[in-house]
This record gives structure tokens, sequence and C-alpha cells, in this order.
């Protein structure tokens, strides 16, 4: 890959979106434009209702934008069919949420190898299972697991595929502050060992302090697009 394909990895081309008709209709996104190299761990920043989700759900293929295009690896969105938007979620994409949304009957390992049936190229479970910090709890349920426990295996799930890009909206809503902060470095971790595009979605500003680009938004477009040059790991962060 080229210097420049590297540096347009992921592109947001003048991208709008509204929800509702006539008089109740309301304006989300309102022409984002930004790029995010492949490797960086990049996040999203601002209040609810800047368009964080909104945007996190187009780049994901969940949903389509009204106006503009997304390109990942100058492929754009706009131009795949169904089946065709289907199979760049299972190559390209994992996704993390707030929620964990596991399987209740299926144990730690099972939930992660239900990723790892969606890719051609998965990593090794076991191996991910100890970089998780799971090994121990590999034949738990997700009832039998902490809130944080439960965050990892849902990761896991997601990072097993080895996809390109790994989509976080708000991984760490639902966790209490030292719990959230393992899971940041978790995820931190794993950007570093298998190189993933990270796109974090979450209005803690202490978060940017990890990362390498930050693009705050708000009422819809971009406010600032900012490359941190001097960023902190998440052991240090503090809010």
């Amino acid at each position: 890959m080229s210097e420049k394909e590297l540096q347009e990895f992921l592109s947001v081309c003048n991208v709008y979106k509204g929800f509702g008709e006539g008089d109740s209709r309301q304006e989300v996104l309102r022409g984002m434009d930004f790029q995010v190299r492949k490797g960086e761990f990049c996040v999203l920043l601002g209040p609810s209702g800047s368009g964080k989700s909104t945007l996190l759900n187009i780049i994901g293929g969940i949903d389509s934008a009204d106006d503009g295009y997304i390109s990942i690896a100058g492929d754009k969105l706009r131009d795949m069919d169904e089946k065709a938007l289907t199979r760049y979620r299972r190559k390209h994409l994992g996704y993390v949420f707030q929620l964990y949304n596991l399987i209740p009957n299926l144990n730690v390992k099972e939930n992660i190898e239900v990723g790892a049936y969606l890719s051609d190229d998965p990593l090794d479970i076991d191996e991910l299972l100890n970089t998780l910090g799971l090994w121990d709890h590999r034949y738990k349920l997700p009832n039998q697991l902490s809130g944080g426990q439960q965050q990892r295996t849902s990761i896991g799930r997601a990072i097993v595929k080895n996809p390109d890009i790994l989509l976080c909206d708000e991984p760490t809503g639902a966790l209490d502050y030292n719990t959230s902060k393992e899971i940041l470095k978790l995820i931190e971790d794993v950007n570093q060992k298998y190189g993933n595009t990270v796109i974090m979605v979450t209005h803690n500003n202490a978060i940017q302090d990890m990362a390498d680009h930050v693009i705050k938004l708000r009422d819809g477009v971009v406010r600032k697009n900012i490359v941190n040059e001097n960023k902190i790991s998440a052991v240090d962060l503090d809010w």
C-alpha cells in the first residue's frame, strides 16, 4: 500500500445525513470530511447529539449517507449492493458496543469463536484469550463474568476476525472508572499488537489524550481535526 493509500485508508467525504420528513426533519451530519490513516487510533469526540454514533453506523455500513461517501482502501460504500456491503462488513469491520451483546448460552471461548467463523484469516483464539486476560475464564458463561470481563469477550469476538477497522461505540460507557481504564488499555494493546485501525466514539474528553488522531464534532460538523503529537498511555489517563 502506497503512502497516499495509507494516508487516506478511511476517507469520510462531505457526508450528510438527516432523519424525518418536512418540518420535523433533523439534519444530523452536515458535511463531515476527514481522513484516517491505516493503523491509527482515532477518537470521534463530542457531546450527545453531535452525530458521532450516526457517523460510526455509516462507516460500519449499518446506515447509509444521504450525500457524500465513505471509502475504505479506495472502495466506496455507496457503490456496493447489499451483498457487497455484507462482505465488506465481514472482511473489514469489527464492532464493540457499550452493551456487550454476548450469546448467553455460549461460554467465553465459544462467543469469541462466533467472530472467527466470519473470517477467512482469524487470529489464534488461544493466543487472543491470553492477550485479553480471559484464559482462566474461557469456559465461563456470560452471567458468570464481571462487566469488564464481558466487554473483554466482546472485544475478543470483534478482533478475532482480524478486521482492518475496529469500531468502538462508547465501549466503556457502562463500566466503572478502573474497569474503563483496563478496557481502554486493552484496546490500545490490540491496536499496537495487531495494527487494526481503531475508530472510537466517546464523549469522555480524557480519552482523546491516548489517541493518535482526534476528530472533535459538534452539531454534525467537524470542529477540530487534531493529530496528537504527545499522546499518553491509557494507564496514565485521569478523569
